[in-house]
């Protein structure tokens, strides 16, 4: 069931639009990593009793929820478009919107559905995640024209709640468009969501991501650029890890931008791209250009590899600067 829901008259600088997920981070000990790449996989005595070192209840998580509590830290005023269960678990993530100034008017309960709940399998620096989202019947809300829209996972079922979407976009050509693609996004294919690539102003991916949604696994960073382009994004923004984060601007120019020097390794992964991208956005929808706004993502990015869970390390404005002042020469973008 789609539907427009009319509530809430308050004017934002951005809303994220997507799922939101309590995550349960279980520090795993006695695992066997086996292959590389992607051929990389978690192993486990089947059967047996498996030792963990600690369980960690992250609430009120998933990429648009993450960009939400990012924008509205950096000093935005945000909200979330997006659906939870009736139980005790809505209560836990509502509450942790609240305390970080997260515009709730567009979060619908509904009953007889579980809040979303995924198991995170952690070991090293990275993790597994087990996940599950909830049937829901997508209502997208009335809203007052914000300056940007922030787009993200969204479950298999919602095709049209994506043309609904497009709709409103097409009616309101203010409003900005950031959409980072997720899993089931990238599996609804470019054909199906044309008119939301051919509306966004800023796209976000990493470079396999990049690959899966052109199909081809195979092509260089400047023709995994020039492909997504070529879908219509004005900007797009592809990150490689360690290796730092491609983009290509508004004048088909291509840049590269190193990552933050930053000396300790990450502690837990979960949420830097998350971070990367809605900083970089926070920080266009401040005024800042496109290579300031830039310099800024790979910060956030830093810190929250520092934490358990994609928000405990975003930063807020003021210490998010404090750290850019200290760039040092070669942290700039250069063309490529």
């Amino acid at each position: 069931m789609f539907k427009w829901l009319t509530k809430g008259n308050q004017k934002y600088d951005l809303i994220a639009i997507g799922d939101t997920v309590m995550d349960c981070f279980i520090r795993l000990e006695e695992v066997t990593i086996s292959g590389s790449g992607k051929d990389k996989k978690l192993c486990l005595n089947f059967g047996d009793k498996i030792p963990y070192q600690s369980a960690t209840l992250v609430p009120a998580v998933g990429n648009s929820a993450n960009a939400s509590v990012s924008a509205s830290r950096l000093g935005l005023k945000t909200a979330l478009i997006s659906n939870l269960g009736d139980d005790q678990n809505a209560e836990i993530v509502l509450n942790t919107f609240h305390q970080e100034k997260v515009g709730t008017d567009f979060i619908t309960k509904q009953k007889n559905r579980q809040t979303n709940y995924h198991y995170v399998l952690w070991s090293g620096d990275d993790r597994t995640i087990l996940i599950r989202h909830e049937a829901y019947d997508y209502i997208l809300p009335n809203f007052k024209a914000p300056r940007w829209l922030y787009l993200s996972s969204l479950a298999k079922t919602t095709l049209d709640y994506h043309q609904m979407i497009a709709d409103y976009l097409e009616k309101n050509p203010e409003v900005k468009l950031a959409f980072q693609p997720g899993t089931h996004q990238m599996n609804m294919g470019t054909e199906k969501l044309a008119r939301i690539y051919q509306r966004t102003n800023i796209l976000f991916c990493n470079k396999e991501e990049a690959g899966r949604i052109l199909k081809n696994n195979n092509l260089e960073i400047n023709d995994l650029l020039t492909g997504l382009k070529t879908l219509g994004p004005k900007i797009v923004v592809i990150t490689d890890g360690r290796a730092g984060a491609y983009y290509s601007d508004e004048n088909n120019d291509n840049w590269f931008l190193p990552i933050w020097p930053d000396k300790k390794p990450p502690y837990e992964r979960t949420g830097a791209g998350d971070a990367f991208a809605s900083t970089i956005v926070s920080a266009l929808c401040l005024g800042k250009s496109l290579n300031e706004a830039l310099s800024w993502g790979p910060i956030n990015s830093a810190e929250v590899v520092q934490k358990i869970g994609a928000q405990a390390g975003l930063l807020t404005r003021e210490q998010l600067l404090k750290k850019l002042s200290t760039r040092a020469e070669n942290y700039q973008a250069r063309k490529i």
